[in-house]
């Protein structure tokens, strides 16, 4: 029979803790709709280059995941890849994605 340290305890509790972290992350990962349309508020500072909305900004950090995928649809690229997208990407405090 093997006896079980504090040590031993401990580092189960700790991995425990970390498979759980990572399956909830995993999870919230795999909640984000992708859904351009979502975008919508972002169009008025994406197209005159004024500065976004409060909305504008919750939305693309909501869909953020989704950006690389937008990025390789040729209908949405040259929205998503355009000057004035990337400003709007800057004042929201959201990185460009690199695909």
């Amino acid at each position: 029979m093997k006896v079980v340290s504090n040590n031993d305890v401990v580092s189960m509790g700790v991995a425990m803790i970390v498979v759980v972290m990572l399956a909830t992350q995993i999870h919230m990962s795999q909640a984000v709709t992708c859904n351009p349309a979502g975008l919508s508020s972002c169009a008025p500072a994406i197209s005159s280059g004024a500065a976004p909305s409060r909305t504008c900004c919750s939305k693309l950090r909501e869909q953020r995941p989704c950006l690389c995928g937008y990025l390789r649809n040729p209908t949405l690229r040259k929205f998503i890849n355009s000057p004035n997208a990337r400003k709007v990407s800057s004042s929201c405090g959201v990185p460009f994605p690199k695909c």
